[in-house]
């Protein structure tokens, strides 16, 4: 089956963020495969008995098709790959509305798996429990003076003793912290007062991940050494691991549970249709 220049430019954005016309050999072999399943697929759904009588909400045409230019630099780039791959706007939209079809068809399939609902919910919640709890968390500040041994202020020795300066005043006056970070740290984040954010173990630095967890709320970590260069820590809060009552996440989860049924369900009636349509399309 010959790929519509539609799938073609679809799997080039999509499997490497450029327009057909600019794939190497082999780029361009993966994306006319990926194009030949894609083409297949839709010719597939749209002649089966569940697409009749399906519709498009109004403006999801339009919406499709500004998400498509959305990718180019400009609208000169955007016809341009259009005229490369054999396209011209017309040509674009009608391919849009037959994928958007295709989306319509899936969704109806999948809905008739029917919905999830609390008591199910409940059960899944009660024997996954491992899978809600919510790991602690720590919002933290830091001030970081960087190692750079090309930079007189920057040499390793240097670069101490100004962190060590900054740790003696914070000593002798701990609310300054942000000021401190704002003036002196070498890290973006210094115009946020230091400012790293709620993190959970294992985001930062190893040396910085131990001192942050080892700190109460409210203290400031001695010196830090990292790869970076010296830190200073300060736990501005710490929001223990909890898990969740079935109540806070109830509806989220049947949400969660009926996406999942309903995308297994059109998984599957798909798998079944491309298996009885094989023979037509191999002959």
């Amino acid at each position: 089956m010959t790929p519509h220049p539609y799938h073609v430019l679809k799997a080039a954005l999509s499997l490497y963020g450029k327009g057909a016309e600019t794939l190497a050999e082999d780029e361009r072999a993966r994306a006319d495969t990926v194009a030949r399943r894609c083409a297949r697929i839709e010719a597939a759904v749209l002649s089966s008995g569940e697409a009749g009588g399906v519709c498009l909400a109004p403006d999801a045409l339009d919406q499709a098709a500004g998400e498509i230019r959305s990718r180019f630099d400009n609208a000169d780039a955007f016809h341009a790959s259009l005229d490369n791959a054999g396209l011209d706007e017309d040509r674009l939209h009608e391919a849009l509305r037959r994928e958007l079809l295709v989306d319509a068809v899936l969704a109806r399939v999948g809905a008739r798996a029917g919905a999830v609902g609390r008591i199910e919910a409940e059960i899944f919640y009660y024997t996954h429990l491992d899978r809600f709890r919510v790991p602690e968390r720590r919002s933290a500040r830091h001030i970081l003076i960087t190692v750079n041994e090309s930079f007189a202020d920057n040499r390793s020795d240097r670069a101490e003793q100004r962190i060590r300066e900054i740790a003696r005043r914070l000593q002798a006056k701990p609310d300054r912290f942000a000021e401190q970070a704002n003036k002196h740290s070498e890290c973006p984040t210094a115009v946020e007062g230091g400012m790293i954010g709620a993190v959970e173990r294992g985001q930062l630095y190893p040396e910085l991940d131990a001192a942050l967890f080892a700190l109460p709320a409210g203290e400031m970590s001695g010196v830090v050494r990292s790869e970076l260069g010296f830190h200073l820590l300060r736990c501005d809060d710490i929001q223990h691991e909890r898990l969740p009552v079935f109540q806070e996440v109830a509806e989220s989860l049947c949400q969660r549970l009926t996406e999942e049924r309903s995308r297994v369900a059109a998984k599957r009636w798909l798998t079944g249709l491309l298996a009885r349509a094989q023979p037509q399309v191999a002959a």
